[in-house]
């Protein structure tokens, strides 16, 4: 039953002490994992002259870890709901620091591809982890601010992790980035492993015999159905534009190619605030509002963004600011929202699904935008603003769809 509008907003559960500990070792794993994902595109100059590579074989060294991550979803989510959550998260992470190793080795283009393949088997399944921990830890008014301070490992990932690991590169080798990811990673690990406690209240309940009937038992149900589709459409909207954000900017905007490390640095400063800030205001107003608010945001700004021709350097800062604002609005208060579907034993194999399902649709989204927009003789991108269209086209669906989650899950907002 929903709350009534005159009922006074309870007031938000303060976080203990060991709950501030978890929040804060998650994100700094998360930071590891966005970092070992980001890091290698941009030393894409610095390792094929190194390893004699063509860019078709660095662009399979890219993709490879995405593909090997959505299928190891998959095949993980029938096992994800069986075992504590702490020794599952241990288990991978221990084989994501392998594979991360193991880059930080490679002297060629088939044990670099190979060392991608084991780090994306065992790095994709972790963030699908993270989300069941956070969910099994904290009561669905505290999520969003959970989110919030996770999700900005991204930010920090973007304006400490890859400006170092190029300077490392640059003034070291190109495998130093990955070792120091690796000794980031093992002390984290070890801080886990050793303090900890064991998340295994769903362990006990009544699940399904079999890991395959328990991943068939997942997948059909008509709740995480919807789920699913809107997190497929959430992806595929928020992937469209970033592959072409750097082109776009130098080519069509015209912003010099030496000024994009700034409007990175710009705008990874600002979303380290601006993620916190959101998780606290979708616990506060409402996970659904906020969702609309940064759908509404999102649209406009992406509208208004792909349809720019040459724009000063300041201006184009504050869009992307704007676009950041819409981006975590919306993907915030989503996951945390979602996180309230699946029930206790079936959260593992729920978000494992989830995870597999962003790869791969980003990868599709991929796809398609490289089939719409074309490159001319002069560099500037055409038919950019075809892009916006789809992407307000999969916000606006995707606005209908968490509508209906909404109305299925009851929310009280808190006062914080």
């Amino acid at each position: 039953m929903n709350r009534r509008a005159d009922t006074p907003a309870p007031k938000a559960a303060a976080f203990t002490g060991y709950q501030k500990f978890v929040v804060g070792v998650l994100a700094f794993l998360q930071f590891t994992i966005i970092l070992d994902f980001m890091i290698i595109s941009p030393l894409g100059a610095i390792v094929m002259p190194a390893l004699e590579i063509t860019p078709q074989q660095f662009g399979l060294v890219v993709s490879s870890y995405a593909f090997s991550a959505g299928a190891s979803g998959v095949l993980a989510a029938g096992f994800a709901d069986r075992y504590d959550r702490k020794k599952i998260l241990l288990f991978f992470y221990v084989g994501f620091i392998l594979g991360t190793a193991l880059c930080g080795l490679a002297q060629d283009f088939h044990v670099l591809l190979f060392a991608r393949i084991v780090t994306g088997i065992f790095g994709g399944v972790i963030g699908s982890v993270v989300l069941a921990i956070t969910t099994d830890l904290f009561a669905l008014e505290q999520r969003g601010r959970v989110m919030g301070v996770v999700q900005t490992a991204f930010a920090a990932s973007q304006i400490l992790g890859l400006p170092a690991g190029l300077y490392l590169s640059t003034w070291w080798d190109w495998h130093a980035p990955f070792m120091l990811i690796v000794v980031i990673g093992a002390v984290v690990g070890v801080v886990i492993a050793r303090y900890m406690r064991p998340v295994d209240r769903h362990v006990g309940l009544k699940q399904e015999r079999s890991p395959f009937g328990h991943l068939r038992a997942t997948v059909t149900d008509p709740r995480h159905l919807l789920a699913f589709c809107t997190t497929a459409l959430l992806a595929t909207g928020g992937y469209m534009l970033m592959p072409f954000g750097s082109a776009f900017t130098v080519n069509n905007l015209k912003i010099g190619m030496e000024h994009l490390p700034t409007i990175y640095l710009v705008t990874g400063i600002f979303t380290i605030f601006i993620g916190p800030v959101v998780g606290r205001a979708s616990d506060r107003f409402g996970k659904f509002v906020l969702f609309t608010f940064g759908t509404m945001i999102s649209i406009a700004m992406v509208l208004f963004y792909t349809h720019l021709g040459p724009t000063p350097l300041a201006e184009v800062i504050v869009i992307n600011v704007l676009l950041f604002v819409g981006i975590f609005s919306r993907m915030i208060p989503a996951q945390a929202l979602m996180t309230a579907i699946p029930e206790v034993t079936k959260r593992g194999a729920f978000n494992a699904i989830s995870a597999s399902l962003q790869q791969v649709s980003g990868g599709v989204a991929a796809v398609v935008a490289g089939s719409l927009v074309v490159q001319s003789a002069s560099g500037e991108l055409e038919h950019f603003p075809r892009l916006g269209y789809v992407v307000v086209a999969s916000s606006l669906i995707s606005l209908f769809l968490m509508y209906r989650i909404h109305r299925a899950i009851p929310e009280r907002p808190v006062k914080l």
